[in-house]
């Protein structure tokens, strides 16, 4: 639909014939540039934490005569950062990306994803869930989720020690 439009810009007055299309796509760019502006920031999970978890998973471990695969990832699940430690089984290398993947999908560590499953079997079915301890959440201290650490090789219970003390050597950094 073609309508006449008078211009008036810094004393020049121009008519001409502008088709409603145009008026609409300069409105739909106006109104996409304000919903822009009001997202809302998320915390994001940066390399530095990454590493400075892993590093204290792996001293852990260490420490205890374990040795482990150790995976963190950000709140979509995308790997950040990646540990094998020496002779660390090779199988537990997805299995350590699994729990990860399962809490950063979920903000509960994989050992409550076990409980609920009591309550909601069918969870347990749905690939690449993990039941078992070894993945916890990563949360800021205002308790926004932000990734998540999952590890394997050795116990489940083995697991989730060195996955806690991973979380604790950022508490301070999450604040």
């Amino acid at each position: 639909m073609k309508h006449r439009v008078v211009i008036v810009a810094k004393g020049i007055v121009a008519t001409g014939i502008v088709t409603i299309g145009i008026v609409t796509i300069v409105v739909a760019l106006g109104l996409a540039s304000a919903s822009a502006q009001a997202q809302e920031k998320k915390t994001v999970l940066n390399l530095e934490t990454a590493k400075k978890m892993a590093a204290a998973c792996e001293a852990k471990s260490k420490a205890e005569g374990w040795k482990m695969n150790i995976a963190i990832v950000d709140a979509g699940g995308n790997m950040k950062y990646f540990l094998r430690q020496d002779d660390a089984f090779l199988g537990s290398v997805k299995i350590a990306q699994l729990k990860a993947n399962t809490s950063s999908s979920f903000p509960f560590s994989t050992k409550q994803i076990g409980e609920i499953t009591k309550v909601v079997p069918g969870i347990a079915y749905v690939p690449g869930i993990v039941t078992f301890e070894g993945g916890l959440p990563i949360k800021t201290g205002g308790g926004e989720h932000i990734g998540a650490i999952g590890v394997s090789s050795g116990t489940a219970k083995q697991d989730n020690i060195c996955a806690q003390a991973g979380l604790d050597a950022v508490k301070d950094d999450l604040k």
